[in-house]
C-alpha cells in the first residue's frame, strides 16, 4: 500500500474509532491537554496468557498543531512512553508511522499533524487480566511549542483474543510504517545515495531521504534526483554526524509517475560508490588513468600556450646552461604537481562542507574567472613587453628565490594547472571518479599522478641529452615567439569574458572589463617605473589599480547570479531528469550532452563534431531527442546526474536506445564519425 492511501486509511480508521460507540471500543478514559487528545487503545478486546497484543497512544492534535516523528529534525523532541507493567510482561519500541516533512527555512523538521497512532507490541501476558499504564509525553507545535503529557491505562481480560473496536486503526497504522526497501542501497563518501533499481528508475518521478539519526544529513537541502543505467541516485548533503565507513539508514518516499507515494525502509551500505563510477577499479589501474590523461591533457587547447612558454624557456638556455635544464624541469614539475594536489584537497574540502564540486568547479564562481582573466591579461602584457619580471614568465620567480630563474620554472607549473582546469582529457573523467569515492589518501594519490602525466614531456626533454641538444639555439626569434605568445593569453581573456557573460550578465562584463583595464594601467605604470620614469608615483599608481581591481573582485564576488541561459539551439532542449525520465518511459531515443561555457573540451565538441549537419540529420532521421545540461554554474540537478553516472566534472555524452536500456557512453573526445557511428549501431528509427 502507498504512503499516501496508507495514511488516509490510517486517517479513515480513526475518525472511526471516535466516533464510534463506547461499549465497542476496548480504551482508556481519554486524557484532554490544551492542544491535543490523547487515548491509550488496543488492537484486541481480550488477551491469551503468555500472549501478545497491540497496544498504541493515540492522539488527535489541534489544528496547525504537531508532533515529532522518533528523529525530529533540526527542532523538537520525539514522544516518549514510560510504561507500567506486571512482572515478565515487557513493551517493544514504537513502530513509527511514515513522518512528514515540514520546511521552516533553515530548519526542516519531521513530524505528524491531525491524528496519529504509535503502535507497541506488548507480550508475556499472564493468566489474569492485563493492566497497562502509561505516562506519556510530547512536544506539540505550531508558532510556539508547548510540553505537554498524559497518564493513561488499559485493562484487557484474559481470553481468547478477537479484533477491537480500534483493530482497522493499527491495521492502517501497520500500512504507514515503511516496508523494507527491496532495492540494496549505497551511500558514498561526498553523499550520493545510490539506489539500484534499475527497473523501477525510468518510473521515478521524485523521491527524498529522511535520516534515522540527526545531524548526519541537512534535511533542509535539496536532494537532486538523477536516473541512470544502474538505478536512481540523490545528492544529499551530508551533515556532522556523518561517517563515511557507517552505513546510514532512514526513509526514503519515492512518488511515482501516477503521484503515488511509497515509504522504504532503507540501510546505505558505507564506502560505496555509485555502480556505474567504477570505484572498485584497481588502484594502480586508477593511477595510470590518471597519469595518462594528464599527459594528453598536454594536446588540449587550454594548456598548449603555458607549455609553448615553457619550451620557448628551455630552448633559452645557453649551451653552458643546459646543465640546468634538468632543475628547471623539476622545479616546474613540483609547481604542476603541488598545485594539482592543491585541487585535489579543495574538492575534498568543498565536498566535505556539503558542496557539490567536481573537476573545474572553481570556473564555476565568477569570481575566479574573472581573477584567471586578469592574471592572463597580466602574462600577455609582461609578453608582449609592457612590463618584465626577469627572463619573461620563466623568470617570473627570480625576485622571489635567487635560484636562477627555478621559482620562475615552479610558478609556470602552477599556472599550467590552473589554465588546464576548463580541459577534460580522455581517461580523467574515470580517475577522477574514482579518486572522489575513494579516501582522502587515494583522491591525493590520484591528483599527483595528473600531475606527474601533464609534467612528464618536460621531464624528458631535460633528462635526455639528445633532446635537449635537438633543441634550437636562442637567438632574436627567442623574443618574437615570447611577444607572439601574447596573443594566446589575450585570446583566454576574451573567452574568460564571454564566461562571465554566461554566468552574471552584462554587469558581470561590466566588472571584468573594468578590473582588465586597471590590471592594464597598473601594469603599464609598473613598466614606467622599471624603466626609471617617476618610478615613485608610477609604482604607487600601479598599486592603487591593483587595489581598485580587488575591490571590483569582492563586489563581483557577492553579486547576484544572472538568471540560468535558455537553451535556443534548434532541436535542443534543456536538461531536466524528469524530461530524460518521461523521454526513456516513451520509449524516446535520446542524447545527453552535459557541458559549460568554460569548458574548452566541450565548446570543441560541439562545434566540431555536433554541430555539422550531417549529424544534426543523423540525429533527425533516428528520432533523438537532444538535452543539454549547462553546468557554467553550480546546478545540483546535473551534479547529482553526473555522479550517477560515474563522472565528477564535464564533458558528458550518453545516447540512450530506444525502448529504454543502459545508455551509452561516448569519447570526452568526439568527432562527427564517432557519433555518426554511435548512431547507427543504436539501431531505431530512419
Amino acid at each position: 500500500m502507498t504512503l499516501r492511501r496508507s495514511f488516509r486509511a490510517l486517517l479513515a480508521a480513526l475518525a472511526l474509532v471516535w466516533a464510534g460507540p463506547a461499549a465497542h471500543a476496548l480504551e482508556s478514559a481519554p486524557a484532554t491537554t490544551p492542544h491535543a487528545t490523547a487515548m491509550l487503545v488496543s488492537d484486541a478486546d481480550a488477551v491469551a496468557p503468555g500472549g501478545a497484543v497491540h497496544l498504541g497512544l493515540r492522539l488527535r492534535m489541534a489544528p496547525g498543531w504537531h508532533i515529532y516523528w522518533k528523529n525530529p529534525g533540526d527542532a523538537g523532541v520525539p514522544p516518549q512512553l514510560d510504561w507500567t507493567l506486571p512482572a515478565g510482561v515487557t513493551a517493544g519500541p514504537i513502530a513509527w508511522p511514515a513522518p512528514t516533512r515540514n520546511a521552516e527555512p533553515p530548519l526542516m523538521t519531521y513530524g505528524y499533524a491531525g491524528e496519529v497512532l504509535l503502535p507497541v507490541t506488548v507480550s508475556g501476558a499472564g493468566a489474569g487480566p492485563l493492566s497497562v499504564g502509561l505516562h506519556a509525553s510530547w512536544l506539540i507545535c505550531e508558532k510556539l511549542c508547548v510540553p505537554e503529557e498524559a497518564d493513561l491505562r488499559l485493562t484487557l481480560p484474559a481470553g481468547p483474543p478477537a479484533p477491537s473496536a480500534q483493530a482497522p486503526l493499527f491495521a492502517a497504522a501497520a500500512a504507514a510504517v515503511p516496508r523494507p526497501s527491496p532495492w540494496p542501497a549505497t551511500i558514498a563518501p561526498d553523499g550520493t545515495l545510490h539506489v539500484a533499481a534499475p527497473d523501477a528508475a525510468a518510473a521515478v518521478r521524485a523521491a527524498w531521504f529522511i535520516p534515522d539519526s540527526y545531524g548526519t544529513v541537512q534535511g533542509v537541502a535539496e536532494q537532486p534526483l538523477s536516473a541512470g543505467p544502474d538505478g536512481f541516485a540523490l545528492a544529499l548533503r551530508t551533515g556532522t554526524a556523518f561517517k563515511p565507513d557507517v552505513p546510514l539508514s532512514g526513509v526514503l518516499v519515492v512518488r511515482d509517475r501516477q503521484g503515488q507515494e511509497t515509504a522504504l525502509e532503507l540501510r546505505a551500505a558505507p564506502g560505496g560508490a555509485p555502480a556505474a563510477s567504477r570505484a572498485d577499479l584497481p588502484l594502480w589501474r586508477v593511477l595510470g588513468l590518471a597519469a595518462l590523461g594528464g599527459l594528453i591533457l598536454n594536446l588540449m587547447p587550454c594548456v598548449f600556450p603555458v607549455l609553448a612558454m615553457k619550451a620557448a624557456g628551455l630552448a633559452r638556455l645557453s649551451g653552458a646552461e643546459r646543465g640546468h635544464a634538468r632543475m628547471h624541469a623539476l622545479s616546474y614539475t613540483a609547481g604542476v604537481v603541488l598545485t594539482f594536489g592543491a585541487v585535489g584537497l579543495a574538492l575534498l574540502a568543498a565536498r566535505a562542507a556539503g558542496a557539490a564540486a567536481g573537476w573545474g568547479f572553481q570556473f564555476q564562481s565568477p569570481l575566479f574567472v574573472a581573477g584567471m582573466a586578469w592574471l592572463l591579461f597580466a602574462v600577455g602584457l609582461n609578453l608582449s613587453g609592457v612590463f618584465t619580471l626577469g627572463e619573461g614568465l620563466a623568470g617570473a620567480g627570480e625576485g622571489l628565490a635567487g635560484r636562477g630563474g627555478h621559482a620562475g620554472s615552479f610558478f609556470t607549473g602552477m599556472l599550467a594547472v590552473l589554465v588546464a582546469t576548463p580541459c577534460t582529457a580522455p581517461f580523467m573523467g574515470a580517475a577522477i571518479a574514482a579518486a572522489l569515492a575513494a579516501t582522502p589518501a587515494v583522491t591525493l594519490a590520484v591528483f599527483v599522478a595528473m600531475g606527474l602525466g601533464l609534467a612528464a614531456p618536460f621531464l624528458v626533454l631535460a633528462g635526455v641529452p639528445a633532446l635537449a641538444r635537438a633543441l634550437p639555439r636562442p637567438g632574436a626569434w627567442m623574443d618574437v615567439l615570447k611577444q607572439a605568445l601574447a596573443f594566446p593569453m589575450y585570446a583566454a581573456c576574451v573567452w574568460l569574458v564571454w564566461v562571465i557573460s554566461q554566468q552574471s550578465g552584462p554587469a558581470g562584463v561590466l566588472a571584468i572589463g573594468a578590473g582588465l583595464l586597471l590590471v592594464g594601467f597598473a601594469a603599464w605604470a609598473f613598466g614606467l617605473s622599471q624603466r626609471g620614469s617617476g618610478s615613485r608615483v608610477a609604482g604607487a599608481a600601479a598599486l592603487g589599480a591593483l587595489l581598485l581591481a580587488l575591490a571590483i573582485l569582492s563586489g563581483l564576488a557577492t553579486a547576484a547570479p544572472s538568471a540560468p541561459q535558455q537553451v535556443a539551439e534548434a532541436g535542443v532542449e534543456p536538461f531536466s531528469a524528469a524530461r530524460l525520465a518521461a523521454l526513456r518511459q516513451a520509449g524516446t531515443p535520446v542524447f545527453v550532452n552535459m557541458t559549460a561555457a568554460w569548458c574548452v573540451t566541450c565548446l570543441v565538441n560541439e562545434r566540431v563534431a555536433l554541430s555539422p549537419e550531417p549529424v544534426r540529420q543523423a540525429f533527425a532521421a533516428h528520432g533523438v531527442a537532444y538535452l543539454k545540461g549547462d553546468w557554467t554554474r553550480q546546478d545540483p540537478a546535473i551534479t547529482a546526474f553526473l555522479r550517477a553516472n560515474g563522472r565528477d566534472g564535464v564533458p558528458l555524452y550518453l545516447l540512450y536506445p530506444p525502448g529504454g536500456g543502459a545508455p551509452q557512453v561516448l569519447p570526452q573526445i568526439l568527432t562527427p564519425g564517432g557519433v555518426l557511428a554511435a548512431l547507427a549501431a543504436m539501431g531505431g528509427k530512419t
